[in-house]
């Protein structure tokens, strides 16, 4: 009787401490899993509460800069709510403005800065190698940034939108609007290295189209009133090309080139909209849109900006004037479209 006793006692004390282990195992297994749940939720948690700063410089305020920038900021926000932070500012059309404002931006650290239009992406290219920057409403990358060969990727921390239309479209349009006239003055600012590129290239689609094209440069807004006039009165045409100064002074032009009925061809939109009779353009809301996803990528660590390329507008538009047109009496074609005032 002891022994079977003593048998049961072993039995039911082995059977208890087996139980207690497997209680044991179960604690441990629940709690590396409750130390893993808190872990993803607080990474999780410092992701949503991460805010990302972002420049914004800006050549000028005119109409196509302006609406590249907004539908950048727009994708971002839409995107990012409240956790995007933009600091906004405009050079006021002085490239030396612009290398001050990215160097603020550098002292401050931002996650990215926008350099909307030339001079702001030079001076960028210039103030930082290592925080990532996307440029738009650039018109050529490698004239830009003195790369030669380009090849469509700039490396390093830059890519961007271009907003380069087709020059040799544009240049059927002067043809297809004005068959009989024969000189084309090109207006452009000698400060801005892709205005120079833009003239350069397109005189030489209009001159195998049989015009004879003389260019005018001016250095500054001070020196177009005199440039403007000399080109006005020795051209049939004029055509000026995605330029930031034209743009700036689009209405002081219109009141030379329109009193002398010399019908003006433009670049982009914005400039038509101010002086033009007709534009093959863009929607510059929609690049800035197509700059700030590429914000995105490289804000989230989704893609290497260094291995980015430069993305151009998917699609281009013939639009007209509606009231310099009617001034100047000249027919548009049925399948333009009237620019919106």
């Amino acid at each position: 009787m002891k022994k079977i006793i003593s048998a049961t006692l072993a039995t039911v004390l082995a059977l208890s401490m087996a139980a207690c282990g497997s209680s044991n195992a179960g604690t441990t297994d629940s709690a590396a899993t409750t130390a893993a749940n808190n872990t993803n939720a607080e990474s999780t948690a410092a992701a949503s509460d991460t805010t990302y700063h972002v420049g914004v410089c800006q050549l000028v305020q005119h109409v196509a800069l302006d609406a590249a920038t907004q539908g950048f900021k727009d994708t971002l926000t839409a995107e990012f709510g409240d956790k995007v932070v933009f600091d906004e500012q405009n050079a006021q059309g002085d490239s030396n403005t612009c290398s001050t404002i990215i160097n603020g931006f550098v002292s401050a650290d931002v996650d990215l800065i926008l350099a909307n239009a030339t001079p702001a992406l030079q001076a960028a290219q210039a103030g930082t190698d290592t925080i990532p920057v996307l440029g738009t409403s650039v018109t050529e990358y490698g004239v830009a940034l003195g790369i030669d060969g380009f090849t469509g990727t700039v490396g390093n921390n830059i890519s961007g939108t271009s907003d380069l239309a087709p020059l040799d479209g544009q240049a059927d349009m002067v043809k297809e609007l004005f068959p009989d006239a024969k000189n084309v003055g090109l207006i452009y600012c000698t400060a801005e290295a892709n205005s120079q590129y833009q003239v350069d290239t397109i005189k030489g689609y209009l001159e195998a189209l049989g015009y004879t094209c003389t260019l005018y440069g001016f250095s500054d807004s001070n020196d177009l009133t005199s440039v403007a006039t000399t080109a006005v009165s020795n051209s049939d045409v004029i055509y000026v090309p995605t330029d930031n100064t034209v743009a700036s002074n689009a209405e002081l032009l219109d009141n030379i080139a329109r009193p002398a009925k010399v019908p003006v061809v433009c670049g982009e939109e914005g400039i038509a909209a101010g002086c033009g009779v007709a534009t093959l353009s863009i929607s510059y809301y929609d690049l800035g849109v197509a700059t700030g996803k590429m914000a995105i990528k490289v804000l989230k660590g989704e893609a290497n900006i260094s291995e980015m390329p430069v993305e151009y507008a998917p699609q281009f538009t013939k639009k007209y004037n509606a009231t310099i047109a009617a001034d100047l009496g000249i027919t548009i074609p049925s399948d333009y479209v009237a620019i919106e005032q």
